[in-house]
């Protein structure tokens, strides 16, 4: 849809639709149960239909009719006469424009009979259009939009100068050279300074070692339990082979000339020297 100096795009073309039938649990409803919900909704026109029921000598009037929301009376109300000698059982149906009126000024809805009578089958559906742009700030493209401005605190606050007010305050000179620390400290001073420099850096460095040797510990041992792991499997999966190696009983073949073994004279000099070396060691502890 395209009007002077107006774009719209889909999401905010003007759309039709209609209800269901209001009547549809009795002869009064409410219209916010009847209605749908977007906000730029007007009622275009009432369609109903229902079915007489009287006597034909008597006189009906039926009033399909909404209340004012807005204000006193009814913003629609449609009436239908039923003179003497029109027949019961008569079925009627209309289709009532009412322009465009928006939905907030429709009140509750109802159908009231007035005479000997009553009406069966009641059938009341309204015709709307919605126009998203009701509210444009639906859409950038609705005409009469604003781009929204945020709403910015303004926040009160003072400047802080360090180098004004009391003379306890800090007072700031720019001539002032500025004091090195360590341009300033006499040779024993920097000679411990570099001293607990290299101490700390010593610590720092064996800290590092010790947990990458801890870290080379651990994958060590992963390794080993992963290796342990994929041993387990093939043997619980029975992939392992069994094999018959020919033969039967195989005679010892080493034969020994007489029981009695000769004691080895080498070694008990060097075990007798061992001793020896280890009282001296112990010996010397004491003197």
């Amino acid at each position: 849809m395209l009007l002077p100096g107006y774009s719209y795009s889909d999401s905010i073309t003007p759309y039709y639709g209609y209800t269901g039938n209001a009547a549809a649990n009795g002869l009064n409803w409410s219209m916010g149960e009847v209605l749908p919900t977007p906000p730029g909704l007007d009622i275009n026109a009432v369609i109903y239909n229902y079915t007489i029921q009287k006597q034909t000598e008597d006189s009906v009037t039926v009033h399909v009719q909404n209340e004012n929301a807005a204000g006193t009376g009814y913003i629609f109300r449609e009436t239908d006469e039923w003179r003497p000698g029109s027949l019961g059982g008569t079925q009627i149906n209309k289709v009532v424009g009412v322009g465009s009126v928006h939905r907030d000024a429709w009140g509750d809805g109802s159908i009231q009979v007035e005479g000997n009578g009553s009406v069966t089958d009641p059938n009341v559906v309204y015709t709307y259009k919605v126009n998203p742009c009701y509210d444009p700030q639906f859409d950038p493209n609705c005409p009469g939009y604003q781009t929204p401005v945020p709403d910015v605190p303004e926040v009160s606050y003072e400047i802080y100068d360090a180098t004004a007010g009391d003379a306890e305050q800090v007072q700031y000179n720019p001539d002032e050279e500025l004091y090195d620390e360590e341009e300033n400290e006499s040779a024993e001073e920097k000679e411990a300074r570099e001293e607990e420099e290299e101490k700390d850096s010593k610590e720092r460095l064996e800290k590092a070692l010790a947990a990458a040797d801890n870290s080379a510990m651990f994958a060590q041992a992963l390794a080993q339990s992963q290796v342990l792991d994929t041993m387990n499997l093939v043997i619980d999966m029975g992939t392992y082979y069994s094999a018959t190696i020919d033969g039967g009983t195989y005679a010892e073949g080493v034969v020994l000339v007489d029981k009695q073994l000769p004691d080895n004279r080498q070694g008990l000099r060097n075990g007798y020297a061992q001793q020896i070396l280890h009282q001296q060691l112990v010996d010397e502890q004491y003197k």
